[in-house]
C-alpha cells in the first residue's frame, strides 16, 4: 500500500531537519515543521508559483480554541489578503459577544468579510476597475472544545483522517464540498438558479466554466459576477461579459459542517486546490499517517510538486530554479495545514501557554488573541 509513498519520499524530499521557514534551495517554499495547539500539534507549508502570492493563510491558537484559514485568491492577491486581515477579527468579535462558537457566527464572519471587500472594490473601481475581477476561495476551520466547525467557499478542501473501527486502517473523509463547475451537482444548481441563462455554464477547452470564465461557483469578491454596476468593458476581454448580468452569478454564503470530535479522529488536512489537483484524499491521509509529524505539511506539498514535475517532465531540481510567475505554468500556489487532533487530554484541558498567530509564508510567529470564553 505504501510503495508509492516511499518512492515519492526518497525522490523529492531532503532530511526533515531542514524543514523550517524558507527553504535553503527553493526560495518560493516556506514551512513550519511542528507547533502546538490546544488539541495537539500542527504543521504548515506554502509554496508560491504566481508572480504575487495568491494563497494567504493563517493558524490562530488560544485557550480551548484553534482557527485555520486557507484563502486561495484568483485574479490577484487583494481578496485573499483582505480575508486574512479581516475574517478572523470578525469571527472573534462575534464569538466574544456570544461567549461561544456557532455556525451562525461563522456565517456572519463570512458575510461581513464579503461586504467589507465589496466596499473596498466600490472605492477603488473608478481608478482600477480590474479590482472587480479579484476574488478568493475561503476555507475556515474552528475547533472549540470538542467541536469542529468547517466553513467553505470555493474548491479548497478540508479532509479528516480517522481510524476505522472495522479495519483499524486510516480512512479519509472529505468534510467540504468543492464549489466547482467541474461537478455535475454544481452545474445543476447553477442551471436551476438561472433558468433563463443558457450560458450560465459553458464548456471551454474541455473545462466547465461559469459564464465561460470561472470554475468556482462561490467566493469572496468577484464583484463583476455579483453586481451589475461592477461590469467590465471589452478592454478587459478575460472578464468581459457579452450580456450584462441581472443578478448575482456567484454566491458568498458558505457551506458549513459541524462535527463532534471522536477518539478515532486523528488529524485534519486543510489545503488549497493546488494540493488536491495531484493527491487524492486517501493518498494524503496515508502520507500524514505513515510519516513523522515534523514537516508533514511540507511533505504533502512536495508530494504534489513531485506529481507536477512528472506531468511537466521537469525534475524538481529544475522547477525550484523557475521564477515566480513562470512557475505557475507548472503548478499553482499551494497551501497545506495539517492539524493533529488526537490529543484527547488536550481536548479537555486549557493550554493558554500556546497562544500563537502564524501567517503562511511569513516567518514571524506572534501571540494570538483567540480567547472568547
Amino acid at each position: 500500500m505504501f510503495s508509492w509513498l516511499g518512492k515519492t519520499a526518497t525522490s523529492c524530499l531532503n532530511p526533515l531537519s531542514r524543514y523550517t521557514n524558507k527553504d535553503d534551495d527553493d526560495a518560493l517554499l516556506w514551512s513550519k515543521d511542528i507547533e502546538k495547539h490546544p488539541h495537539g500539534e500542527f504543521s504548515f507549508a506554502v509554496v508560491q508559483a504566481n508572480a504575487a502570492l495568491e494563497d494567504h493563510s493563517q493558524v490562530e491558537t488560544g485557550t480551548n480554541a484553534t482557527f485555520v484559514g486557507v484563502y486561495d485568491g484568483h485574479g490577484g492577491p487583494e481578496a485573499a489578503r483582505y480575508i486574512s486581515d479581516h475574517l478572523f477579527g470578525h469571527l472573534l468579535k462575534r464569538a466574544r459577544e456570544n461567549g461561544s462558537m456557532s455556525e451562525d457566527i461563522l456565517r456572519s464572519a463570512f458575510s461581513e468579510t464579503e461586504s467589507g471587500f465589496l466596499t473596498l472594490v466600490r472605492r477603488a473601481y473608478a481608478i482600477r476597475p480590474v479590482i472587480a475581477a479579484v476574488g478568493s476561495c475561503c476555507l475556515v476551520g474552528v475547533i472549540w472544545k470538542r467541536t469542529l466547525y468547517v466553513a467553505n467557499l470555493g474548491d479548497s478542501r478540508a479532509v479528516i483522517g480517522y481510524y476505522s473501527d472495522r479495519s483499524n486502517k486510516i480512512v479519509a473523509e472529505q468534510l467540504t464540498k468543492d464549489h466547482n463547475a467541474s461537478r455535475e451537482e454544481v452545474r445543476n444548481e447553477l442551471r436551476e438558479s438561472h433558468p433563463d441563462d443558457s450560458q450560465i455554464v459553458v464548456k471551454k477547452r474541455g473545462v466547465w466554466r461559469i459564464k465561460g470564465i470561472i470554475q468556482v461557483s462561490r467566493s469572496i469578491g468577484d464583484a463583476y459576477l455579483k453586481r451589475p454596476e461592477f461590469a467590465l468593458d471589452p478592454s478587459f476581454p478575460r472578464f468581459h461579459l457579452s450580456d450584462p448580468i441581472r443578478g448575482p452569478v456567484l454566491r458568498a454564503d458558505p457551506t458549513i459542517i459541524t462535527r463532534n470530535l471522536r477518539s478515532n479522529d486523528k488529524f485534519l488536512i486543510f489545503a488549497s486546490d493546488g494540493l488536491w489537483d495531484y493527491l487524492s484524499n486517501q493518498e494524503a491521509v496515508e502520507i500524514v499517517n505513515y510519516y513523522p509529524r515534523a514537516g508533514i505539511a511540507r511533505r504533502l506539498l512536495m508530494s504534489a510538486i513531485e506529481r507536477a514535475a512528472n506531468t511537466s517532465k521537469m525534475p524538481y531540481s529544475e522547477i525550484k530554479k523557475v521564477e515566480r510567475g513562470t512557475r505557475r505554468q507548472i503548478h499553482d500556489d499551494i497551501t497545506v495545514v495539517v492539524i493533529f487532533i488526537d490529543d484527547n487530554k488536550g481536548l479537555n484541558n486549557k493550554m493558554s501557554d500556546h497562544n500563537l498567530s502564524v501567517r503562511g509564508f511569513v516567518d514571524n510567529v506572534g501571540p494570538s488573541n483567540f480567547n472568547f470564553s
